[in-house]
């Protein structure tokens, strides 16, 4: 016995899925899907047969409600749109790239410019006579001169110049580069050497080739004798010409912040006024101007003094190219300033040239190449300028021919 109505009779024929209030079962109905990616799905009301009107609910009485299904919606994946006025990083970027590299091209060629007006052009190489033919790589000639220019009487007495006139060369080095690396060959002052005919500057008059020291050079004819004496005597042909006095050397010391040296023994020279300890130690302007002078505590003088000139131009050269000076502009600018202040070169010498003969030295320092003296037979030789020194013809010869023709040197000098 149930109390259950018969579904197949009469009364419950149309009693299913709604209860006792529908006249027959619901009829299935689609729901709506969410697409990604796009506008939310406009909501449709389920079409619903004429006989389930007056149902419940607003969505024509079937009893669901009518809450719309959204999907992810559009803005990209996490369905998040950009937000209104969001900076965009990457055109930023760009544009912040642009300016660095604007500026920088504005500061590198205004200090390109600052530099190379500084250069004083005033050695023409043109000028002089019989040159030989052009060798293999580049020969600078870099000069280190007495000139007192710019020095006042207190600057003369505390570097012990003295106050005598003109100019005289106080060291000479050629600085070969090419393909076999780089060598740096000094040039003893007291050289005996043949001076070629010449006609000197100021008095017009005629003066015919003579022997003498090879500083008579630069006080009979200045820079371009100078020149053509070494041309003459090596058989090189010089390519570019350098040269600082007295003040410059000192004012580009200090600028750098004075200069480490160690030394071996102590040195004490009265007409220089070198007197240092032995030991690492900094040396300032003037104090690096009377160890490179510094000549009498050595047993062979004069090539003693190019020994110590060349270890005090490679320790400047690699204190100079380091980063503590390049990138300080407030250290590197004024290094820039007072090396070019008083730095005379050729009038073809551009910046460019002068930058590739200081990496040269500076390689010199790291190794990547070789230091020497012109060969030497008898460094005391009595002649009527007093003592000087003779060169080993046969080596030096031979030295010369490798340097002409960028080959490996194998000669040693000294």
């Amino acid at each position: 016995m149930t109390d259950w109505p018969d579904s197949s009779g009469p009364e419950g024929r149309e009693r299913y899925g709604r209860g006792s209030t529908g006249v027959r079962p619901e009829s299935p109905r689609t729901m709506p899907h969410a697409r990604r990616g796009g506008p939310p799905p406009q909501y449709r009301p389920p079409q619903d047969s004429p006989g389930d009107r007056g149902g419940h609910g607003s969505g024509g009485g079937d009893g669901y409600s009518t809450g719309q299904v959204y999907g992810r919606g559009a803005g990209g994946p996490g369905g998040r749109a950009p937000r209104a006025g969001a900076p965009d990083w990457r055109k930023r970027v760009k544009i912040g790239a642009v300016v660095l590299v604007t500026a920088l091209l504005a500061v590198g060629g205004g200090t390109y410019f600052w530099a190379d007006g500084k250069l004083r052009r005033e050695v023409d190489l043109s000028k002089v006579a019989d040159r030989p033919q052009p060798g293999k790589g580049t020969n600078y000639l870099i000069v280190g001169s007495d000139s007192r220019e710019g020095l006042s009487d207190e600057d003369k007495k505390e570097l012990h110049t003295g106050s005598a006139d003109g100019k005289r060369t106080d060291s000479m080095m050629i600085l070969h580069t090419g393909d076999n690396g780089t060598t740096m060959l000094s040039l003893p002052r007291d050289s005996y050497v043949t001076i070629p005919a010449f006609t000197g500057k100021e008095s017009g008059k005629r003066f015919a080739a003579s022997t003498h020291k090879l500083n008579q050079a630069y006080s009979d004819g200045g820079a371009e004798l100078l020149a053509q004496t070494i041309e003459y005597n090596t058989g090189l042909r010089i390519d570019h010409y350098a040269e600082i006095g007295f003040g410059g050397f000192r004012n580009l010391v200090d600028a750098l912040g004075g200069v480490e040296m160690c030394l071996d023994k102590p040195l004490k020279d009265r007409d220089s006024g070198a007197d240092f300890k032995a030991g690492c130690q900094e040396l300032n302007g003037a104090q690096s101007l009377a160890f490179v002078r510094q000549r009498h505590q050595e047993a062979d003088q004069d090539l003693g003094r190019m020994r110590n000139q060349q270890k005090f131009l490679n320790t400047l050269a690699k204190q100079a190219a380091s980063p503590a000076t390049v990138l300080n502009p407030f250290r590197l600018y004024p290094v820039i300033g007072s090396g070019l202040d008083t730095l005379i070169v050729d009038k073809d010498m551009g910046l460019w040239d002068l930058m590739d003969m200081f990496w040269a030295m500076k390689g010199v320092t790291g190794g990547d190449g070789q230091q020497l003296t012109v060969p030497i037979s008898n460094p005391n030789l009595p002649t009527r300028d007093g003592a000087a020194v003779k060169w080993d013809t046969a080596r030096a010869k031979q030295l010369f021919e490798q340097l002409k023709q960028d080959r490996k040197v194998t000669v040693t000098g000294g």
